[in-house]
C-alpha cells in the first residue's frame, strides 16, 4: 500500500470497471488512509476509526466488483456477505459475528497455503528421502530394531555392505528425479479420519467458551491408516503435502492471521437496504431493526470470540451497498447512519457503458469468449456495429424486464453465441459476428415479451 497512491488505485480499478469514477476515489481515499493510520504515532493510532462506506446504486453497476477487486489489490481478507439473510426465520442475534468468524478462517486457510508454499521445496526434500526408503527398505533400520530388542551386541553394519546400498540409493535418486520411475506402483500408508455420519449442531456462542466441537470430536476419534498401492508421483505429492503441513508453525500462521483481519479485513454487506424496516413497527419490521442493532457493535468495534481467540473489528473496513429503491439511508438507526460517514451513489448503467463493458476491461466478456473458442482453434471477430447492438439490446431488455445492470451482458452473449459454442468442435473456419447476426439471434427473443422474460 505504501507505493499505491489514491489516484494509482483508481487507474487500477479502472481496468476492471467502467465509469463509477466517485465510488472508486472513495474506496481509494478508504483504502490509502489505512497506510497513513499505520504511520501514526502509537498513542494516537488506536483511536483513527476506519470511515466505513455505503454504496448506493441499482444491481449489476459494479459496487461488489469494486469491493473485491479493491481487496486484491491491497491483498486484504475480504467476505461479502448478504445482510438479508440476518433477517431469516431462527435468526438469533449472535449470528451476525459469523461473518467475523468466517473472515478469520478463510484467512487462516490462505496464510496457511502460503507458508505451505515457502516451505514446498524443503517438503519435496524430505519426501524424497521417505520415497526412497519405500523403494529401497533400509535393512540398517530393522538391524537396529533387532539390536534393541536383545540382539547380538557387538554385530555392527559393515561399511562394505552399506556401500553398495548408498550407491543403489543414489541411482535410484536419480531415477526418481529424471522421471523414470512415474510407472512404478508403491505401497504406502494413507491417513483418513473416522468422521462420525451425523452432523454436529453446536449452540450459538460456543466460541466464547473455547469450545469448538467439530475439532474437539475430530481429535478424539482415532486416526486410521490404510494400505494403498499408488503411482510414484502420486506419492510423492502425497508425501511432499503432509512434510509441507508438519514443517508450517500453525501458532505464526494463527498469529498472522489475525492480525492481518484485525489491520487490513474488509468485510462488503450487500443489501443492506433490506434491513431497512418502514414505521410500521410490526410484524418483521421489529426483526430488521433488530438486525441493525446486533450489527451495530461489530460496526463501532469489539471482540469477537472465535474458535482462534479473541479478534478486534475496530479496524476492520465495512463497506455496505444496497439500492435503496424503497428506502434511504437515513431510515437506517441513527447509530449505525453514523458508522458510514461516506455515501456514494453509482450511477445506472446505459448504451455506451455497456459497449465499453463488453471490450475495455482486462476480464472483458469478449475477451473470455474469443479465449474460450481459440482452445477449439476457432478465431472469433467481433464487429464494432456488433458490439453497438448487443449494447443497444442490454439496455432495451433492462428497461423491458428488470434492470440487472452489466449481468445482462453474460445473458445475451451466451445466447448470441449458442450454436457456435455447440459446434465449435467441427468449425474449421474463423466466424466473425457482425450487428446483421446479432439481430437475427436475438430479435425474435426479444420481440416476444413473454419469452424475453424467461430466456433474457
Amino acid at each position: 500500500m505504501k507505493t499505491l497512491k489514491p489516484y494509482e488505485i483508481v487507474e487500477e480499478l479502472d481496468k476492471y470497471i467502467i465509469g463509477q469514477h466517485d465510488a472508486k476515489r472513495s474506496v481509494a481515499i478508504a483504502l490509502r488512509n489505512r497506510w497513513r493510520r499505520r504511520q501514526v504515532s502509537d498513542d494516537l493510532k488506536d483511536e483513527i476509526a476506519p470511515k466505513n462506506i455505503i454504496l448506493i446504486g441499482p444491481t449489476g453497476v459494479g459496487k461488489t466488483e469494486i469491493s473485491r477487486r479493491l481487496a486484491k489489490l491491497s491483498d486484504s481478507p475480504f467476505i461479502k456477505v448478504e445482510a438479508s439473510k440476518f433477517t431469516e426465520v431462527g435468526y438469533v442475534g449472535r449470528d451476525v459475528e459469523s461473518m467475523v468468524r468466517d473472515l478469520v478462517e478463510l484467512t487462516i486457510n490462505f496464510i496457511k497455503s502460503e507458508e505451505q508454499e515457502i516451505v514446498k521445496v524443503k517438503a519435496k526434500e524430505i519426501a524424497e528421502e521417505r520415497m526412497l526408503d519405500l523403494l529401497l527398505p533400509n535393512n540398517s533400520k530393522k538391524s537396529t530394531e533387532e539390536h534393541e530388542n536383545g540382539g547380538d551386541v557387538e554385530k555392527e553394519p559393515d561399511e562394505e555392505i552399506l556401500k553398495p546400498k548408498s550407491s543403489t540409493r543414489e541411482k535410484l535418486r536419480k531415477m526418481l528425479t529424471e522421471g523414470r520411475l512415474d510407472e512404478r506402483y508403491v505401497d504406502m500408508d494413507v491417513s483418513e479420519r473416522v468422521m462420525p455420519v451425523v452432523e454436529i449442531f453446536s449452540n450459538v456462542g460456543m466460541e466464547e467458551m473455547g469450545i469448538n466441537l467439530k475439532d474437539m470430536f475430530g481429535s478424539m476419534l482415532p486416526k486410521s491408516t490404510k494400505k494403498r498401492k499408488v503411482v510414484v508421483p502420486e506419492a510423492m505429492e502425497i508425501l511432499t503435502q503432509e512434510e509441507a503441513q508438519r514443517l508450517v508453525d500453525m501458532d505464526k500462521v494463527v498469529q498472522k492471521g489475525i492480525e492481518k483481519v484485525e489491520q487490513s479485513g474488509i468485510i462488503f454487506l450487500d443489501e443492506i437496504d433490506k434491513i431497512v424496516g418502514s414505521d410500521r413497527g410490526h410484524g418483521p419490521d421489529i426483526s430488521r431493526e433488530g438486525v441493525q442493532r446486533d450489527l451495530l457493535p461489530i460496526v463501532e468495534g469489539c471482540n469477537v470470540n472465535t474458535k482462534y481467540g479473541p479478534v478486534k473489528t475496530d479496524h476492520v473496513l465495512f463497506i455496505a451497498s444496497g439500492a435503496f429503491h424503497t428506502s434511504k439511508p437515513s431510515d437506517l438507526i441513527p447509530e449505525l447512519q453514523g458508522r458510514f460517514p461516506i455515501r456514494v451513489n453509482l450511477n445506472s448503467l446505459g448504451r455506451d457503458d455497456f459497449s465499453r463493458i463488453l471490450v475495455e476491461p482486462k476480464n472483458a466478456l469478449v475477451l473470455q469468449y474469443k479465449a474460450l473458442l481459440k482452445t477449439e482453434n476457432v478465431e472469433l471477430h467481433f464487429e464494432d456495429d456488433s458490439i453497438a447492438e448487443i449494447a443497444k439490446f442490454a439496455e432495451e431488455v433492462n428497461e423491458r424486464t428488470e434492470n440487472i445492470g452489466a449481468r445482462r451482458l453474460h445473458t445475451l452473449m451466451e445466447r448470441l453465441l449458442d450454436k457456435i459454442l455447440f459446434d465449435a468442435p467441427d468449425i474449421d473456419h474463423d466466424v466473425n459476428i457482425d450487428a446483421e447476426y446479432v439481430r437475427k439471434e436475438l430479435e425474435s427473443i426479444k420481440q416476444n415479451v413473454d419469452l424475453s422474460r424467461y430466456i433474457l
